[in-house]
């Protein structure tokens, strides 16, 4: 049966195809929902990601849109989240909001041609370990850089730490301003935030958290700072803007255009897998990437932040009966009506809230069970990639603890690779020497000398080949290779140089049972026309039938 081919086409056009106006009820239902659980949660990751609180809006309306209408999934919700907050605020402390742009920029190309390359399998390449580490790690950096807003502390000296560990240091020296209003105003909403799902599965905790810490300040008088008191806020829509572009503003965001472009795969994927097993659908990985790629290049160009799909918001939208991209499209649009007519209502909101709001998002994506359960059960290399990958997001960041994380987890697995690789002799046994209840021993013919190769040659192992000892009286060598499913270009050199002591020593080589991959590349090597046609046999019958010729 032929494959069905993988074709660049948006979910949106298919899901048209018998589209009722009772789905459509259904997902403008969804839609609003969506849209006001993304509120609040837009303008806390966005005052996490150190820019201003309608950015965070600009992102949800402008890559939500877009990533609905282009993307590879029927439910997939987009926006800013928690997992870009840390990386942002270290570009924009570094680079400035110019930088941010350009690495957004870059980091939608990157997306688009990934989806284009059909690039989209790749992504399950990434060790589930890595991921869990730097998903922890992530979680925990937000937790301590809310920490300063939640107890209320004022850092002297127009002090603005980035990294984790600057952050604990600037707290510790700065403890004596701790604000007992402002723990007052945080703690309240973080136990609404805990409680009110048993009262209320339909309307957001986040939502409440923030009528409540309204209250407090704004009705009971308690002293602590609110957006308004730090940032300005607009209602303006978005606006389109260029950045200038130069080779060395390029060099310098490379790296931060990358992660963002490999985190947005990630997670969005991820989103899209959770999404399918619950609508029992299936995405079109691809599509979606080039989808993440566009809502990225939009949202950048608007003056939003990089963005990718929200696990939590597209599980939301499914449960409220969203089924097509039109419900995260409605979500899009509903959002620009409330950034139009409340979002000046924002200023009122008390850091402390939204220092509790992401409290909980740093909880509910940090996965602690999934983390002691890989501790629990895993094997100790696994375990250590994990907890390099964590401690070097929360102290360093997420572009050095991908980097160590993969270097990581890939020498592990070619050592263990390199293990399951073997290389052995046969053992030759006379007739008085033989295992009278064997049923599988085969008559090897004088001379001869056969070597069984298990698992793949590949550069961990090739150096295996040059340990064959080829004795002084050894006529013919064969070379077992049924095991043997893939070899690569150190393999085909140590071959070579195997072959080459051969060729000195008088020895015809026999190949038995060639899979398919390793004899295309000992074709393009030119190693099959030096063993030549007959001495490549389909099994070891046959080669120790060609073996007892030659000897003969």
């Amino acid at each position: 049966m032929e494959k069905k081919k993988d074709v660049l086409r948006p979910k949106l056009f298919k899901t048209m195809k018998g589209y009722s106006g009772k789905q459509f009820a259904k997902d403008v239902i969804a839609g609003v929902i969506v849209a006001i659980i993304a509120l609040p949660l837009s303008i806390a990751l966005a005052l996490a990601s150190g820019v201003g609180p309608e950015q965070g809006i600009y992102t949800a309306i402008i890559a939500g849109f877009l990533i609905s209408f282009f993307g590879g999934s029927r439910v997939q919700i987009a926006g800013p989240t928690a997992a870009f907050a840390t990386i942002v605020a270290g570009i924009v402390a570094k680079q400035g909001m110019e930088g941010l742009v350009l690495a957004t920029l870059l980091a939608g190309v990157f997306l688009i041609v990934m989806g284009v390359l059909r690039l989209g399998n790749l992504i399950r390449f990434i060790p589930y370990t890595i991921t869990t580490g730097f998903t922890a790690g992530i979680a925990v950096t937000i937790l301590i850089g809310q920490l300063k807003d939640f107890f209320g502390v004022t850092y002297q000296n127009g002090e603005a730490p980035v990294e984790s560990i600057e952050k604990i240091e600037a707290l510790i020296a700065n403890y004596g301003t701790f604000n007992t209003d402002a723990l007052i105003v945080g703690t309240v909403c973080l136990v609404v935030l805990i409680v009110w799902p048993y009262i209320n599965k339909v309307i957001p905790g986040s939502l409440i958290a923030v009528f409540v810490g309204i209250g407090l300040v704004s009705g009971l008088g308690l002293e602590a700072n609110t957006i308004g008191d730090l940032y300005t806020i607009s209602n303006e829509l978005p606006k389109f803007a260029m950045p200038e572009f130069s080779l060395d503003a390029i060099r310098s965001v490379l790296p931060d255009a990358f992660t963002i472009a490999i985190l947005a795969a990630i997670e969005s994927l991820l989103s899209c897998v959770v999404a399918d097993s619950i609508i029992n659908s299936k995405h079109n990985s691809n599509m979606e990437l080039v989808a993440q790629g566009i809502g990225n290049i939009g949202s950048a160009l608007f003056g939003g932040i990089p963005a990718t799909g929200a696990i939590a918001r597209t599980a939301a939208n499914i449960k409220n009966g969203g089924r097509t991209p039109v419900a995260g499209m409605v979500h899009a649009v509903v959002l620009v009506l409330v950034l139009v007519v409340l979002m000046p209502y924002a200023a009122l909101i008390p850091m402390p809230t939204i220092a509790a709001i992401l409290f909980m998002v740093a909880y509910n994506m940090c996965g602690w069970r999934t983390f002691v359960h890989v501790v629990k059960t895993s094997p100790k290399s696994d375990i250590a990639v994990m907890v390099v990958t964590f401690v070097l997001t929360v102290v360093f960041d997420l572009v050095v603890a991908i980097e160590f994380g993969m270097v990581i987890a890939c020498l592990l697995f070619m050592k263990r690779m390199s293990d399951v690789t073997n290389v052995e002799g046969w053992t030759y046994m006379n007739e008085n020497g033989e295992d009278k209840d064997a049923i599988d021993l085969k008559v090897v013919p004088e001379h001869t000398l056969v070597y069984e190769i298990s698992g793949p040659l590949f550069f961990g192992a090739a150096d295996k080949l040059l340990s064959i000892d080829l004795g002084k009286k050894t006529n013919c060598l064969v070379l077992r290779m049924r095991s043997v499913n893939a070899i690569d270009a150190t393999a085909v050199n140590s071959l070579e140089q195997l072959f080459a002591k051969c060729r000195d020593k008088n020895i015809t080589v026999i190949l038995s049972h060639v899979n398919e991959q390793p004899k295309n590349v000992l074709r393009k090597s030119g190693l099959y026309d030096i063993v030549t046609e007959e001495n490549i046999c389909p099994n070891i019958d046959a080669a120790l039938l060609r073996a007892a010729e030659i000897v003969k």
